[in-house]
């Protein structure tokens, strides 16, 4: 028996014993939880015969709410632990399947015999709770397996750096509670590890990576000293996986003091967000709060106004020519990103403390209740001193006391008893139990006509005033749009075409994408912003894809975060970014740490060599040395044979997960949907779909960003013309993981001139 071979029986002996002690775990905390779910039972059967019930004094009140208070803490505190219960058997059973994936064995400086340290997906200890059988990938020792190779090795803990020798590190691949795969390797996760994992095909949901974090990674994951943790990868790095493991690292590392609720992700779309939605609990963690910088605008500017999203905006320039109208959005796009823009914005909205507050006739029946001159009026009577937020806040409070004085006012008009008239069945009876629990059994007097008249009139004004004072207290009296209107009407002559273009979208009730973040400044600096203090660590993927005014927001939303930004220049689709050479404002780099991932993993080397080649300066781009099959492009005449193509290489794929036909456009995808859906089950993704499906997508280039497939049909590469849809094409060739086919209808985009090389071309 060789010595590899014995190694791997010994390492499956204690697999084996793994499982029986993990399973041994399971049935203890399964009997745990039967007990807790039995107490919580009976504890909710027994409620209400547990509690006295007395309402006759004060001190009785007070003991009666006293009893059902402890009761519901007792009831809450059983569920909560059920819960907890719950999630360690859960994650216990994935534990099971694969116990760990590896081992390090470390000799501490003075100490003569290592130490045989196993990392998992979680801890587990011993029965007597004493040692370690496995360590969590985040404790503090598990960092030995990611940054060092067999030698001298250090980890740093919380009391200091603890130094040493590693005398072994090893690498398992286990499945169902087998190893299939086990060997030894330096610093690096061996590649053996890593072509075993990428060379599996794609699924429905991003998967974890604990097993082969790199070095590099792990300086993503364990980084928590700075302020903006910066991080630049190239298209398969790993930066968003590596992200999600930072996530689930923050939360196990300040497990006493962080919550999911403490976290937010910013993501490039509803898609992405089921894409990853499986990455956290995989590893026993609760999703953080997951949004789109869009749906944080349109929330903001709320509704009533039409809020065009980024891939609107870039639907429509896609789809235009090179008339004036593509000129002026372009100009206001890259206007309206900039810092500067903001700078102009700021001393606009410091005249208006003095004067050129916007308000809206405050409307009651189709009649002006409060004119606007009159808010205007009061606004200004307030001392300057006090700031445009507070100021307007006393408006509000004024407003709603003068609200209540035009209640008092309507009740007595004669519009109120014509409506008393129509009143619901309902509405007579809830007057007439107040009534009867009023005079207690006293006989009818001419008073009670009197108060039920009263009654009957304070519920018909209170429906008309209720979504009056609901719309005050959203400080809807405030006209943002006119407010931002004046603005460009007030710059006319400096930006006469942007200008007009602006004022007449806003005057159709729509706020184009590039003008949200703006018109959202401008509304948080005259009311406030939301309330953002609970959050301690923001994510933003696809960073590149932010304006520096966007980012200067968010810092303004988020002042005591830390954030993590995930991004690649070279997949900044967006025409704000043809400009910018980083995705972090210049005020903002002080207090920052940038980390640079320039390998790839996603994509075979064949496929990585011709992506990097359609980028100007892609020389940097490291391919992972995973072989497969050389790119194709294949050229037709007409459509009918583009669509032909597409299909024969649809039936060569029946082993794929995912295929993906990417198309230029939305209006593009549903072409191509349209055609083809009678030939095979396809999906159509677009901007709203919020489930990523296995199968055949047809999808948008720019939907795609941040999703993988095992294979990518690119439609029509000859419309990709423009240079500023370089990136374009490139972020949709780099979502291919094991086979890219291109096609094009009659000539060769310009854009792929310097990859000809890379590809194999196929002429018909």
């Amino acid at each position: 028996m060789s010595e590899e071979h014995l190694a791997k029986v010994q390492e499956q002996k204690r697999v084996d014993w793994i499982v029986s002690e993990i399973q041994t775990t399971i049935d203890k905390l399964s009997q745990n939880k039967e007990k807790v779910s039995s107490d919580a039972h009976e504890i909710k059967q027994n409620f209400w015969e547990d509690v006295t019930v007395n309402m006759d004094e004060k001190d009785d009140i007070e003991e009666t709410f006293s009893s059902i208070k402890q009761r519901a803490t007792l009831l809450s505190e059983r569920e909560r632990s059920k819960q907890q219960l719950e999630k360690r058997i859960d994650t216990l059973s994935r534990l099971k399947q694969s116990p760990y994936f590896g081992r390090v064995d470390f000799r501490e400086k003075g100490d003569v015999e290592s130490e045989a340290i196993y990392l998992g997906i979680s801890s587990l200890m011993d029965s007597e709770e004493e040692h370690f059988l496995i360590y969590d990938w985040r404790a503090p020792i598990s960092s030995l397996y990611y940054d060092h190779a067999p030698g001298p090795a250090k980890y740093h803990t919380p009391v200091g750096t603890i130094e040493g020798d590693m005398t072994l590190k090893r690498q398992y691949i286990i499945r169902d509670s087998k190893i299939v795969g086990m060997f030894d390797t330096g610093v690096t996760i061996g590649d053996r590890l890593l072509q075993e994992v990428l060379g599996k095909n794609a699924d429905s949901q991003m998967k974890t990576i604990v097993a082969t974090i790199q070095k590099e990674q792990n300086q993503i994951i364990r980084n928590e000293k700075s302020k903006y943790l910066i991080v630049q990868g190239v298209a398969g790095s790993g930066k968003t996986s590596a992200a999600l493991q930072r996530v689930a690292y923050l939360l196990y590392r300040h497990r006493q003091t962080l919550t999911a609720n403490n976290i937010i992700l910013f993501s490039p779309n509803p898609l992405f967000n089921s894409y990853v939605s499986t990455v956290l609990p995989e590893l026993g963690e609760e999703n953080m709060q997951q949004t789109t910088f869009y749906e944080y605008l349109a929330r903001r500017i709320g509704k009533g106004l039409a809020v065009e999203d980024s891939f609107s905006q870039l639907e429509f320039l896609l789809n235009s020519k090179e008339t004036e109208e593509y000129r002026v959005r372009i100009e206001s796009i890259r206007l309206k990103s900039r810092i500067d823009f903001k700078r102009e914005l700021d001393p606009y909205i410091h005249s208006l403390g003095k004067q050129g507050i916007i308000f809206k006739n405050i409307i009651l029946r189709h009649e002006i209740l409060i004119t606007a001159e009159e808010l205007v009026k009061q606004f200004y009577l307030y001392d300057p001193a006090i700031s445009l937020r507070n100021r307007v806040e006393m408006l509000k409070d004024w407003l709603l006391k003068e609200l209540r004085n035009k209640k008092k006012q309507e009740r007595s008009k004669d519009w109120v008893k014509e409506e008393a008239q129509y009143l619901e069945k309902e509405d007579f009876l809830e007057v007439f139990n107040k009534i009867q629990n009023r005079q207690k059994g006293k006989e009818v007097s001419f008073d009670d006509f009197e108060l039920e008249e009263r009654l009957l009139s304070e519920i018909i004004v209170n429906r008309y005033f209720k979504p009056i004072i609901v719309q005050v207290k959203k400080f809807a009296f405030i006209d943002y749009v006119k407010i931002y209107e004046a603005f460009f009407h007030a710059h006319e002559k400096k930006w006469k075409e942007l200008s007009a273009y602006t004022i007449q979208k806003l005057e159709e009730q729509v706020i184009p994408y590039e003008d949200a973040t703006p018109f959202c400044y401008l509304k948080d600096k005259l009311e406030g912003s939301l309330s953002s203090s609970a959050i301690r660590h923001v994510f933003i993927d696809e960073a590149q894809d932010y304006t520096p005014f966007q980012f200067s927001y968010l810092q303004e939303l988020f002042p005591s975060s830390k954030m993590t930004l995930l991004g690649d220049m070279n997949q900044g689709i967006y025409f704000h970014t043809n400009e910018a050479h980083s995705f972090l404002p210049e005020q903002a780099r002080a207090e920052t740490e940038n980390i640079t991932l320039t390998r790839s993993y996603r994509s075979t080397k064949q496929i990585v060599e011709f992506t990097k080649h359609i980028l100007k300066d892609g020389k940097e781009i490291e391919p992972f040395n995973r072989e497969g099959k050389r790119p194709t492009l294949t050229i037709v005449n007409c459509e009918i044979a583009l669509l032909k193509k597409i299909m024969d290489r649809i039936k060569e794929q029946s082993k794929s997960n995912t295929i993906a036909i990417i198309c230029r456009t939305e209006k593009e995808s549903m072409y191509v949907y349209k055609r083809l859906q009678s030939e095979v089950q396809v999906h159509l993704v677009s901007k709203g779909t919020i489930t990523f499906e296995t199968g055949i997508l047809i999808i948008p280039s720019y939907l795609a960003k941040g999703i993988e497939f095992d294979v990518v049909l690119l439609f029509d590469t000859a419309k990709y013309q423009r240079e500023s849809e370089r990136r374009l094409l490139y972020t949709a060739c780099t979502r291919a993981m094991h086979e890219l086919h291109l096609f094009s209808m009659n000539n060769v985009s310009p854009l792929l001139e310097d990859c000809l090389d890379y590809v194999e071309i196929n002429k018909s």
